[in-house]
């Protein structure tokens, strides 16, 4: 285990963001102490893209460095991006979180479930949500993950919650709040389909394990459900 005290770090995030919230979660995860700063997507500061992160996406973490404001980022600093990259940065930063388990073989497993999640899970929920073309992609999204999830244990590669689990937690979270409002480029109605599909004996595995994903703490704490469905229903509002 790793002696050495992790150094500032700076987070800059928007609540909006999936893959931005998988970082809020690692770093709720590792109890670490960081400065938050939430970037307007759609209004990003001059200074970002230049200072942080140069493809002006989010989330990016700013490590060591002197203590400066969020707004100021020191040269000194180094400046990390991309969400899975990030990730794994927090595992490894805080060993005793457990986000990443020892044995190499569980190892490979954690980052196949991701890879599942990246390449099966994540693009169905932004061809049914952000584009409106139906779920049948994102049920077979489900069923790929359902179908690597072990027979027992809580999680995606047993009884430990590692960063398997975060990839997944903030995308679901975002399908079910969009689909229980009806509030994407889906037809009125989908989203209560989606759910019913859902709610079948076939993908109960699946269900029991993003309830007990949603239970944790670190995803209570950092998902802003209120501001979330505001900025989806001002970004799918239905023309009347």
């Amino acid at each position: 285990m790793s002696s050495s005290h992790p150094q500032s770090i700076t987070l800059y995030t928007a609540k909006i963001c999936p893959y931005a919230h998988r970082v809020e979660i690692a770093l709720a995860e590792a109890n670490a102490n960081f400065k938050v700063y939430q970037i307007d997507l759609a209004n990003k500061p001059d200074w970002y893209a230049p200072k942080v992160n140069p493809a002006s996406k989010v989330p990016a973490i700013a490590y060591g460095g002197p203590d400066v404001a969020p707004e100021n980022p020191s040269p000194e600093s180094t400046k990390l991006a991309e969400s899975l990259v990030l990730v794994e940065f927090v595992a490894d930063l805080y060993p005793q979180a457990d986000l990443l388990p020892q044995d190499p073989v569980l190892r490979a497993k954690t980052r196949f479930f991701i890879e599942v999640v990246s390449s099966k899970f994540g693009p169905a929920h932004g061809k049914f949500v952000i584009r409106g073309e139906g779920y049948q992609d994102l049920l077979a999204g489900v069923e790929a993950v359902q179908e690597i999830l072990p027979d027992s244990g809580k999680y995606a590669i047993g009884d430990q919650y590692t960063i398997a689990d975060i990839a997944l937690t903030p995308i679901v979270a975002r399908t079910k709040l969009a689909s229980e409002n009806e509030l994407g480029r889906f037809e009125a109605g989908q989203g209560g389909a989606f759910l019913k599909a859902l709610d079948s004996p076939k993908y109960a595995k699946f269900n029991a394990y993003v309830g007990r994903l949603f239970e944790r703490q670190s995803f209570k704490a950092t998902f802003d459900k209120e501001y979330v469905k505001g900025f989806f229903e001002k970004r799918f509002a239905r023309a009347q």
